[in-house]
């Protein structure tokens, strides 16, 4: 079920728990207020007080806000969990619409490039990989996000590409080999930012694609969280 917006979704809230940061951000119309920081495991008593501060710097409560926007994955099982579940519930008491932003996509919006491959570390030796790039100012995704191997993602076509996310930091000699030639730089400390997940989270509200809050899910990838012991 699709919301239309009272008025342009000028004012929002965006979180984004996928790692071990804690990323937040409220707009009040073009000014954005954001605070990101190391969480670890803390996230689910940390983001709420979160929001409430940058809220009340940005002069604004909850009844002003047009839209809620969250990092919906690949990443953190839990951390996934986390930010769907203070989305919907901050937006089902209002009848807020909802956008669902991918943290590999937030990662590209955020890197200042227009031709980017990100990958954020999976654990158990993989990597989440999602490769994009933009033309008149809307990006096209390349390679849809997976769940990969380092020796295994997707080719770059081309070259001058960004690399941005901890998988490049985790697996940086197999993905230095994988994409050999095809990288202009690389940010290695590069993580999902939800200033970023505000601007991609503009143009899903002013399109009338927000989702009601109900058929807000997160985007796991991954089916399972630990290896079997004959796997290990």
């Amino acid at each position: 079920m699709r919301h239309r917006p009272a008025a342009p979704a000028v004012n929002l809230i965006a979180l984004e728990t996928s790692t071990e940061y804690c990323s937040l951000a409220v707009s009040r119309g073009a000014q954005v207020f954001e605070r990101s920081f190391h969480a670890g495991q803390r996230h689910s008593e940390l983001a709420l007080p979160g929001l409430r501060e940058l809220l009340q710097q940005a002069g604004l409560e909850l009844h002003a806000i047009g839209g809620i926007a969250f990092g919906a994955g690949p990443g953190s099982f839990t951390g996934l969990r986390i930010a769907c579940g203070v989305a919907q519930g901050l937006a089902l008491a209002r009848k807020l619409p909802v956008a669902p932003i991918g943290t590999l996509l937030a990662l590209a919006e955020n890197s200042g490039a227009d031709k980017v491959i990100a990958c954020l570390d999976a654990r158990m030796g993989e990597v989440y990989h999602g490769s994009y790039c933009k033309s008149g100012g809307t990006w096209i995704e390349m390679h849809a996000p997976g769940l990969y191997h380092p020796d295994a993602v997707p080719a770059a076509e081309g070259a001058d590409w960004c690399a941005c996310g901890s998988g490049f930091r985790v697996h940086a000699a197999a993905l230095a080999r994988r994409y050999h030639g095809a990288l202009a730089r690389t940010d290695a400390d590069a993580v999902p930012n939800a200033a970023a997940m505000l601007r991609l989270a503009r143009k899903v509200f002013a399109a009338e694609q927000g989702v009601d809050a109900a058929a807000a899910v997160p985007l796991y990838v991954r089916d399972k969280v630990a290896l079997k012991a004959s796997e290990r």
